[in-house]
């Protein structure tokens, strides 16, 4: 795993991100237990995804000339009341990603994702702030290493114990602490969304009604 294959990526993603990883569940499972809902065998790749979050449905045939208009009327896919999430998998892990947020940044949403396993939780908000969780069955151990004394999850050391993430940040610059801190992490427990993978069609899903 390289570091250029790796999230964070601001080219990708400049108005921010949220990203939950859980291990050994399959993106359908993820996107049902962080959406609340059953999930379709709809899929969409990134650039279709940003089309639609962006028109809605002002959308036209040419603005996604490979997919049916008529289903995604239909599917609510359109509908932007709610985010639009992307779910796919990398080694062992799936990964659930929502453009921009808030929606996944929610805590409940990272002890949902880990009941029975683990999930991390990382976040760039349109404002620039940073933050990442971790969790294993349902409780959050670790939350924002890069204030590690003021921390608040439940056991903050297992994360570090885990992956080594301190010896990242103290050997860079502090405004690089976020992505040095993350890439540790993901490179520790080998889970990443790689930009190959980010690019394809993944099983997407819209969450109808949650910005209301």
């Amino acid at each position: 795993m390289t570091i250029n294959s790796m999230f964070p990526n601001s080219q990708l993603y400049e108005t921010g991100y949220c990203v939950i990883f859980a291990r050994g569940v399959n993106p359908a499972e993820l996107l049902a237990r962080v959406s609340g809902q059953k999930v379709f065998q709809f899929h969409l790749n990134r650039i279709e995804a940003e089309a639609i979050k962006a028109l809605g449905e002002d959308i036209e045939e040419e603005d996604v000339p490979d997919l049916n208009l008529e289903e995604l009327y239909e599917s609510g896919i359109l509908n932007n009341s709610g985010p639009l999430l992307r779910a796919g998998t990398y080694n062992d892990w799936s990964f659930a990603i929502e453009s921009e947020g808030p929606y996944l940044a929610d805590d409940r949403l990272l002890r949902t994702a880990s009941q029975n396993t683990e999930a991390i939780s990382a976040r760039v908000s349109e404002t620039g702030s940073k933050w990442i969780s971790y969790a294993e069955r349902g409780e959050i151990l670790s939350f924002d290493p890069l204030f590690p004394h003021h921390d608040y999850g439940s056991r903050p050391s297992t994360l570090e114990g885990l992956t080594n993430y301190q010896e990242a940040i103290s050997r860079g610059d502090r405004a690089d602490s976020f992505e040095n801190a993350f890439r540790e992490i993901q490179h520790a427990l080998n889970c990443a969304v790689p930009k190959e993978a980010d690019a394809l069609r993944l099983l997407t899903v819209r969450v109808a009604g949650a910005y209301s």
